[in-house]
């Protein structure tokens, strides 16, 4: 009787285990923060080939799956991948190998710096030296600095430093007499900066690519291995797809290649320079869609940057009389190209800082656009909108694609820019979301880090890392931590007509998402900077576990 009974509940359970369905993975013990339409929270998901089956209570998945494999989370936050709706992924690779300038205090410390690099390599005559990340606004004077110390220290070697927000940069004479520019020689949408008519070096916007298209090309090698470093630091940050904006067709097809060889992991929504070059390009491919790599729309050049006074502006800038900064390229430029854009059914997204610039774009949308529509066509930055103006972004549904961590690194210059009245409606995040009801966050690294922990804090709290200013910088425009959530990721995805594949852990979507030490939802304000990332997963594989 007794073996009786084991046979049967023997055919039992193997009757139970066989209507299971079978899985790869199941994730339990966690607080899994979906982000679909309802915002809900989870405890356990399954996955199967790279892809979300289910989520929901622990009990009720053990029931339906049988996992191959399960992943105790320890009760942690479990989160979508986190997503960069504007970054620099390959610039950010190349800046890895070159003169880091970020937070020098001083000019001088930029040339301790730069010396100290080129001490390190065995530099043959003639040899490029690059940098990235100085910013005179952290120095006493605050003023520009001029070239006659690199061009002594570094007469047979040309270098190139570039400006913290890519806007402008220092080049010295070896560098400037390759690229053939001379005192009194003008570009438009640029300045070459002459101090009692001698060049000091210091080229601004259109001007920086005179000689910046004079730097030799990396190798494919080169190539690899920064890209290859600079994912492995994204991953670190939770970072699972990322929008490169401005690259070449020359960079897609190296992209192409990483990624067929299985070499490149990081998924790339990539954004074209408005080149020729380009335009063609993707008008002869159409769109390129793969799992990794998704190009459809392109990178337009409004105006300058705020901080090196090239943002087009309405009004003169306030520290600095008669000078309204300029647009880099023509209004009817801009026209043009989103008449090409539109007859391709690609995607414009237009770098816009001042309010001029801001206007020139919207208008040009405006002209382009029926109200209404799904093309989402985005406005880069969009950081300071005449008061005016807003309301168009919702009139031609046109989406702010913007960077929180502006608004914190601009805050203690940007009255001075600006002044006290015109300043109240730059970083107004919250302002811009209303006219949508979403718009897409990311970071612009390396202009900003590349951490998306300070993202979520610019973004909520409205505070540099000391706490200052106490009450917050403009917090009218903070975004609240779900909505600053969203636009990290299912909103980013939206802003690139991904979002039924991933930005949010649902059924039937990507498997990318990360484990966190803390929980961001909940935690203290002052504990969002100290919140890092256990592990990341990628179609469901670990791509990255913290040591």
């Amino acid at each position: 009787m007794n073996r009786l009974l084991l046979l049967i509940l023997s055919v039992i359970l193997f009757t139970a285990c066989s209507q299971k369905k079978a899985v790869d993975l199941l994730v339990h013990n966690a607080r899994i923060y979906t982000v679909d339409s309802a915002f809900s929270i989870q405890e356990a998901m399954v996955i199967k080939d790279g892809k979300i089956v289910a989520t929901g209570s622990y009990a009720d998945l053990v029931a339906k799956y049988n996992p191959n494999d399960s992943l105790n989370a320890g009760g942690k936050a479990i989160m979508p991948g986190f997503i960069d709706a504007h970054a620099h992924f390959v610039g950010y690779a190349q800046a890895l190998q070159s003169v880091d300038l970020m937070g020098a205090p001083t000019w001088d410390n930029c040339i301790e710096r730069t010396m100290a690099f080129a001490a390190t390599k065995s530099l043959a005559v003639g040899q490029w030296i690059t940098g990235r990340g100085w910013d005179q606004n952290l120095w006493p004077g605050k003023k520009y600095p001029d070239n006659e110390a690199l061009s002594l220290l570094f007469r047979d070697n040309p270098v190139l430093l570039v400006r913290v927000d890519g806007h402008a940069a220092i080049a010295n004479n070896k560098a400037l007499e390759l690229a053939g520019i001379k005192a009194g020689d003008k570009i438009e949408g640029g300045e070459i900066e002459v101090v009692n008519g001698k060049l000091t070096g210091v080229l601004v916007d259109n001007a920086v690519d005179l000689v910046s298209s004079k730097i030799p090309a990396t190798t494919d090698n080169d190539y690899k291995t920064a890209l290859q470093q600079a994912e492995k630091n994204c991953f670190a940050m939770g970072l699972t797809s990322i929008a490169d904006c401005g690259l070449s067709n020359k960079d897609v097809e190296r992209i192409k290649q990483l990624h067929a060889a299985n070499a490149l992991a990081m998924r790339l929504y990539v954004l074209l320079s408005d080149d020729k070059s380009n335009y063609e390009y993707l008008e002869k491919s159409g769109i390129i869609k793969t799992d990794r790599l998704h190009v459809r729309g392109f990178k337009v050049y409004g105006d300058g940057a705020l901080g090196s006074r090239g943002a087009c502006l309405l009004s003169p800038y306030h520290d600095r009389p008669g000078h309204y900064g300029f647009l880099l390229s023509t209004a009817a430029h801009f026209d043009s190209v989103a008449t090409r854009i539109k007859a391709g059914g690609f995607q414009m997204c237009t770098h816009a800082i001042g309010d001029s610039g801001n206007r020139v774009i919207l208008n040009t949308y405006a002209k382009h656009l029926p109200e209404k529509n799904d093309l989402r066509w985005r406005i880069e930055h969009a950081q300071v909108v005449a008061p005016a103006d807003f309301a168009l972004f919702g009139k031609y549904n046109i989406v702010p694609s913007v960077q929180p961590t502006h608004a914190t690194s601009d805050m203690y210059w940007a009255a001075d820019r600006l002044g006290n009245e015109r300043v109240k409606t730059a970083y107004a995040y919250k302002q811009l979301l209303q006219q949508n009801g979403w718009l897409a966050l990311g970071t612009d690294f390396p202009v900003e880090d590349i951490s998306p922990f300070k993202t979520f804090f610019a973004s909520v709290v409205r505070k540099d890392s000391k706490n200052w200013p106490e009450q917050g910088f403009q917090t009218e425009n903070a975004l609240s931590r779900e909505e600053t959530l969203k636009g990290m990721t299912i909103w980013a995805a939206k802003s690139h007509f991904e979002e039924k594949e991933k930005g949010s852990l649902e059924a039937g979507k990507l498997a990318d998402f990360i484990i966190l030490n803390k929980d961001l939802m909940t935690i203290p304000e002052s504990e969002i900077l100290t919140t890092t990332v256990q592990q990341t997963y990628i179609n469901g594989v670990k791509v990255y576990q913290q040591p």
